[in-house]
């Protein structure tokens, strides 16, 4: 098949690229030529900006657009415009952020999304994200109707992740020794490696699924402790998880999601039903996963060949776990 990927790059795209590679896809990626110019020196790379520049793809034709890139919902619906007449299905890869309401479990893709006020706003911020996504969702629906494919993922990790979002907990497993753990062991979790949801992408648009679905997994519930023991497993580590009240953790302004990776508060009945999103229906559509120890062990071994100086996007200082541990004890 003939496939133009916006981006091609950067995390998803790159292993969406990848994962095309192997079903030997006639690849064209569109992008602005600044994140690893020099990655896939043998797939043709169009420069330019979509917005203003997607003139630059006209007079060709592909079986599918991959939208990997697309936050904006004017940007993106000059996308589908654009390419209305020049592809046969356009693949816009959203976000389960776009749900207005996530406070129970089971949320699925029939459920309503997030709104803002001003739909004209562009400028993307923890507020906005959802709704814009929704709000692009829809841009790509009006003009693709039955030829559009929207693919929500959940958290996405693995390989490449450029949020540390979920590198941290391996990583700080491997480093061992006693280290701060979030509120109750028994707290689920959900995610996607990034492999998985790129290769599943691929076979969709293969066996040319249209429709909405929510992508994040494992297929079996994963617990904290489940996560934090598969990666002292994997790692060989002599870490050992001190547990700590999310109570004291507000208390003492330690930031969910950020200072500690995964952690909603349970006490926030808002994120409820975050980590308990329905996929029955990529599921029955092909959604398979690898084992959670393999996703920890490419994340490690990727994760070990950055730079030593490398600043981590997320979670918490040495110094400062330290000093919160102590408070603790």
């Amino acid at each position: 098949m003939r496939i133009l990927i916006l981006g091609g790059t950067k995390y998803l795209g790159r292993a969406i690229v990848e994962a095309a590679q192997v079903g030997s896809h006639e690849l064209t990626l569109f992008n602005r030529g600044e994140t690893d110019p020099g990655l896939f020196p043998d797939i043709e790379t169009i420069k330019g900006n979509r917005d203003g520049e997607l003139d630059r793809l006209s007079g060709r034709r592909w079986d599918a657009v991959i939208d990997t890139c697309g936050y904006v919902p004017r940007i993106v619906g000059v996308s589908a415009s654009a390419l209305r007449d020049s592809v046969d299905r356009y693949v816009f890869v959203s976000t389960i952020s776009v749900y207005g309401d996530v406070s129970r479990p089971g949320v699925d893709e029939n459920a309503p999304v997030g709104k803002i006020d001003d739909e004209s706003i562009e400028d993307i911020d923890e507020k906005t994200y959802g709704p814009l996504k929704a709000l692009s969702e829809q841009q790509v629906v009006d003009t693709f109707g039955e030829r559009a494919l929207i693919v929500r993922p959940g958290l996405i990790v693995g390989p490449h992740d450029p949020t540390d979002r979920f590198t941290y907990w391996p990583h700080r497993m491997k480093k061992g020794g006693d280290f701060l753990a979030p509120g109750r062991p028994e707290r689920l979790n959900q995610f996607i490696d990034v492999r998985d949801l790129a290769e599943w992408t691929v076979r969709l648009i293969e066996n040319e699924v249209s429709g909405v679905f929510n992508a994040t997994g494992p297929a079996k519930p994963v617990t904290m402790l489940d996560l934090l023991e598969s990666c002292r497993i994997t790692s060989g580590s002599d870490g050992t998880p001190v547990w700590v009240d999310e109570t004291f953790l507000l208390d003492h302004e330690v930031a969910p999601w950020s200072d500690l990776p995964l952690w909603l508060p349970e006490s926030n009945p808002e994120y409820g039903g975050f980590h308990q999103i329905s996929i029955e229906r990529a599921v029955a559509n092909d959604l398979t996963f690898r084992q959670l120890d393999e996703t920890i062990r490419a994340t490690l071994e990727w994760a070990q060949s950055r730079p030593a100086e490398y600043e981590w996007k997320a979670g918490l200082q040495a110094e400062r776990e330290t000093a919160l541990l102590q408070l603790w004890r």
